[in-house]
């Protein structure tokens, strides 16, 4: 599933660590991403994008960045509807729910604390992934079935880039939740760890889109109906360093092509979204799971909820990893809402076609304004 878009935005500072305003010198930039990456498992991204790199009448070289302000995002803890009704009194689980609804409409992002996965799944989650991702490149990208993941599910780079401000400095495996199972069965920790994983953020995507719905006085049989197993995706993320974090993204700007995203990422940071027609950057907590609204929550709700842009930005010294579970629904399902609707009905493969086709003739992801009823 593709996830990326890139608007036209001007550059502002890809990193928090930043404390100044400054300016990018190409000539400097060129000879530092020409400076090799550890080729046993990184991607070739100097190789496969060498024209990119020199071309500099076609990039971002010489633009101002600007610095962008951490914060923190809505922080909610989920102790108070995950455990049973004679814990927690009726008047706090209300509470709770009126908070993810608030989060969802006036940020699109929040974080969940007490979220049911244990502290100890997450690490060795993480364990596994950065075995994983430390496999030879070639094993990784050739390898047929490599480690029994579908076909096709090890990704690297912006294969439709023209410019570097399209490039996404990562690799990943995106994994459809009805391969889990029988994924890595030479890594037997990695297929019991992903299969426990999914299983337990599953659990969670169904309680927070019932919750949603239900705030929207809809039924919430539909995501029980329509989004199941077999229709949703896993993705392992890994953000290799980035010689110039300044100027290359780690993921794109983009927003989500699916009802619900769950993601949980390292103590690095990165992840930046917009808020108020500004960047920020998400401050990591440890503790909590980073939720937030895709694409098609927001026709769903008539744009109730917002499906906000969000990207990754890249570190110079340090890696990142992140995973993250897409709550989708299956091709054939119809996004509508009740009238006067501001979307046109329409399904979710035709919906994944036309971003495909726009990533194709645009170098980037169109998205919810092309079912617009006005467009």
């Amino acid at each position: 599933m593709y996830l990326s878009s890139q608007p036209n935005f001007s550059l502002e500072v890809m990193h928090p660590s930043f404390k100044k305003v400054q300016m990018l010198e190409s000539d400097n930039v060129i000879t530092e991403l020409n400076q090799p990456l550890n080729m046993a498992t990184d991607p070739p991204f100097h190789q496969a994008y060498k024209s990119l790199i020199e071309d500099t009448s076609n990039n971002i070289f010489g633009k101002k960045l600007v610095l962008v302000e951490e914060c923190e995002l809505p922080l909610i803890d989920l102790s108070r509807i995950l455990h049973n009704d004679n814990v927690v009194d009726e008047s706090e689980r209300e509470e709770c729910k009126e908070e993810i609804a608030r989060a969802s409409q006036q940020w699109g992002f929040f974080q969940v604390t007490n979220h049911g996965i244990s502290k100890d799944l997450l690490e060795k989650m993480r364990e596994e992934q950065v075995k994983v991702f430390k496999q030879p490149f070639d094993k990784k990208s050739k390898e047929d079935k490599f480690m029994n993941f579908p076909a096709g599910s090890y990704r690297w780079g912006t294969p439709t880039a023209t410019c570097l401000n399209q490039l996404s400095w990562s690799e990943a495996f995106h994994i459809p939740m009805a391969d889990i199972s029988a994924s890595a069965a030479a890594f037997t920790t990695l297929s019991s760890t992903l299969e426990q994983f999914a299983t337990t953020v599953a659990g969670l995507a169904r309680k927070l889109t019932a919750i949603l719905a239900e705030k929207l006085g809809c039924e919430s049989t539909f995501f029980q109906e329509n989004c199941l197993p077999s229709t949703c995706y896993l993705r392992m993320n890994r953000y290799p360093p980035c010689p110039v974090p300044s100027a290359i993204h780690g993921l794109m700007p983009h927003t989500d092509s699916d009802f619900l995203t769950i993601l949980h990422q390292d103590e690095v940071g990165g992840l930046q979204l917009v808020k108020d027609g500004k960047w920020i950057a998400v401050k990591p907590n440890p503790e909590a799971l980073i939720v937030n609204i895709g694409d098609l929550f927001q026709a769903w709700s008539n744009d109730v909820y917002k499906s906000v842009e969000h990207r990754v930005v890249t570190n110079p010294s340090t890696e990142r990893f992140s995973i993250a579970y897409f709550f989708c629904p299956s091709y054939d399902t119809v996004i509508q809402n009740s009238e006067p609707s501001n979307y046109r009905k329409f399904s979710f493969r035709e919906f994944r076609l036309q971003v495909q086709e726009d990533v194709q003739k645009y170098g980037h992801k169109v998205g919810l304004p092309r079912f617009l009823i006005s467009h």
